[in-house]
């Protein structure tokens, strides 16, 4: 077993970790208090290839491995939680489905252009007012075919990135008969005429990462917007978010990464009772149980995305990764806050907004309860 991250992985993690330190960190306070979104930043990724994580270098890609796919996604999240989920939407969610199952003509004329960072971003919508994690029962948002177009109606919520996108990927039923094999994915450019992308929603974290309710009102778009196969958008669907899972134990990764450092910093400059705190057992402790979680999770969320890259199967591995992982980063931003006293609660401080930041996770791209039955259905069918 090899531990060891190679000379490109180590390479390209620095690379990535100094534009983070440079472009991103210094501006996390920044987009959290304005909740704008990062776009001079965002820009210069193109070049560097982060935003083609998903994406073959043929169509404009970085083509780089999901190990290093998984680091780039930490690294961001490392420098801002907002930034980090926008770019982890973009690739995970917003263009690999295109990647993966979509037509060669589908592939030249949006994937160059999304990774490029001279235009918008990709965007995937899914959720449902009322459904929440029910998909396949819960998806009322329908595609009718008329002529050669695909007429759709309906509404999403929780659209990450639905304003600064070029297009939404849609699930879509296109089979009233209802079962698995009733939705399908369907690419709808956002300057599409019926689609009304509503303000972006007021947030307790990740404020500069936009999220919006989407409406469908006879939006018309080609036949050949279709991605994958008709009727099979729910197997493409949950195979995206076994990907995707992994983008977001991985930014967990980052932002408690960061709670940690910010935490360690201030232990060991605040004193109390004539020492630093870092002297205490009790912050010694927290700190200690900080280092050994992050490390825990690192390795669950490298080992699934070693396995994906490896083309084993690992929708086990990743949703335990992604609940470890996110479940860590939450306590350490909450002990990192701890550690912080008062000064913790104020926004002053990094740690503040990262445990905002963190919140999410659990919830998004599958909840921890979800999650979890994903990883006891493995359990016992493997048993």
């Amino acid at each position: 077993m090899d531990f060891e991250l190679n000379e490109e992985q180590r390479m390209w993690q620095k690379t990535v970790h100094d534009f983070v330190a440079a472009e991103i960190k210094p501006k996390a306070h920044e987009v959290d208090e304005n909740a704008t979104f990062n776009w001079e930043a965002t820009r210069k990724m193109g070049p560097l290839g982060l935003l083609g994580l998903s994406i073959p270098e043929q169509y404009g890609g970085s083509g780089v491995d999901a190990v290093s796919a998984a680091i780039a996604i930490e690294e961001i999240g490392w420098g801002c939680g907002s930034t980090g989920l926008a770019i982890a939407a973009h690739n995970g969610l917003g263009t690999s489905p295109i990647a993966l199952y979509a037509t060669d003509a589908i592939k030249k004329r949006w994937l160059p252009l999304v990774a490029s960072g001279r235009a918008k971003l990709g965007a995937l919508a899914l959720t449902e007012p009322g459904a929440g994690s029910d998909l396949q029962g819960g998806v009322r948002t329908k595609a009718e075919k008329s002529g050669g177009e695909w007429v759709i109606n309906g509404a999403k919520m929780w659209c990450t990135n639905a304003s600064i996108a070029e297009y939404i990927i849609t699930l879509v039923r296109t089979n009233p008969a209802g079962g698995s094999r009733s939705l399908s994915m369907i690419l709808v450019p956002t300057n599409t005429p019926g689609l009304t992308i509503h303000p972006a929603e007021k947030k307790m974290g990740l404020k500069g990462s936009p999220t919006h309710a989407v409406t469908y009102e006879d939006v018309r778009v080609p036949l050949e917007n279709l991605i994958g196969e008709e009727n099979r958008g729910l197997q493409q669907t949950l195979a995206t978010l076994d990907g995707g899972r992994i983008s977001i134990g991985a930014l967990s990764l980052g932002l408690a990464q960061s709670a940690l450092e910010a935490a360690l910093d201030y232990s060991k400059t605040r004193q109390t009772f004539g020492k630093p705190i870092a002297e205490h057992q009790a912050i010694q402790f927290m700190l200690a149980d900080a280092a050994t979680e992050i490390d825990a999770a690192r390795l669950m969320v490298y080992r699934a995305a070693w396995l994906k890259e490896k083309g084993r199967p690992y929708s086990k591995e990743a949703a335990m990764a992604k609940l470890f992982a996110t479940e860590v980063g939450e306590r350490v931003a909450r002990n990192a806050i701890q550690i912080h006293g008062g000064y913790g609660y104020s926004r002053e401080y990094p740690v503040e907004r990262i445990y905002r930041d963190a919140r999410l996770m659990t919830i998004g791209e599958g909840t921890s309860e979800i999650n979890r039955m994903v990883i006891a259905r493995q359990v016992l069918l493997s048993h």
